[in-house]
């Protein structure tokens, strides 16, 4: 079977295991069900994100011209803190800005081979920790809108990570914490603003993720260089396909690239 489409990032479900989906316009596939098969990766085109037109991915799925004009790619969106919507001003489209940013937030600590602090809407928890490979998380804080927790996370980034290594999260290469200790430890740090929304008590989240053997030496797959991929799938994890040469692709990556899959 041969399947088109846009790529968009894997979208998730929380099982004993986590499912994976693959939207290909037509058919969403899921990709749990095609582990230890032969599957093939074709470059197509592209299609950006926003406008749809036929157009080069400039970043994050978007072409050029909406990456720096379509509201959904402000820059507050890979920086909270530079959210403004609750002081009603405008970036680009503010009732776009007002529906996102102005709704529950959660600061977080996540472990994906190492802890970091990241920050996403209370309707993405825990399909963000999934999304970025983590087999556990625990909030910290959840805030009324995305400024507070834009500024939470900085403060927090002093004293703890805020990036995921993909190498060592891909190899499972973890290490072994305590995220209520640390969150404990981190509660000091926490600005004045946002202290009251400390939230106390709670317990950690464990994820577990659909991967056969993980790889030793990951290499990364770039569809742009080498247009045509074909390998067997023995693992999911974040938003990586991994396969059994130890080639891994990063869907959310590569957003916008019209791909043809072969099963």
């Amino acid at each position: 079977m041969i399947y088109q489409g846009v790529l968009k990032k894997m979208m998730t479900e929380n099982a004993d295991e986590i499912q994976y989906y693959l939207d290909m316009k037509t058919d969403f596939l899921n990709m749990n069900q095609l582990l230890n098969k032969e599957i093939s990766l074709n470059f197509v085109t592209y299609e950006c994100l926003s406008c749809h037109l036929e157009k080069q991915v400039y970043r994050q799925g978007f072409c050029k011209s909406c990456f720096f004009d379509a509201p959904n790619a402000g820059d507050w969106i890979m920086r909270p803190e530079l959210s403004k919507a609750h002081l009603d001003e405008e970036d680009r489209d503010l009732t776009y800005e007002k529906a996102v940013q102005l709704q529950p937030h959660i600061v977080y600590l996540a472990n994906s081979g190492n802890v970091k602090v990241g920050v996403t809407r209370k309707t993405q928890v825990p399909t963000r920790w999934i999304d970025q490979g983590a087999h556990e998380a625990i909030e910290i804080v959840e805030v009324p809108n995305r400024y507070l927790a834009g500024i939470t996370e900085v403060a927090l980034k002093d004293h703890v990570g805020d990036k995921t290594n993909w190498r060592k999260m891909l190899k499972n290469d973890i290490e072994d914490v305590n995220l209520v200790e640390w969150r404990e430890k981190l509660k000091e740090f926490i600005p004045e603003e946002a202290k009251e929304y400390f939230i106390e008590n709670n317990s950690e989240t464990n994820l577990k993720f659909p991967v056969l053997k993980y790889p030793l030496k990951p290499k990364s797959l770039n569809l742009i260089k080498t247009p045509t991929y074909k390998g067997k799938l023995i693992g999911i994890k974040g938003q990586y396909l991994i396969f059994e040469d130890e080639t891994v692709f990063n869907v959310r990556s590569n957003e916008g690239l019209v791909v043809s899959v072969e099963v």
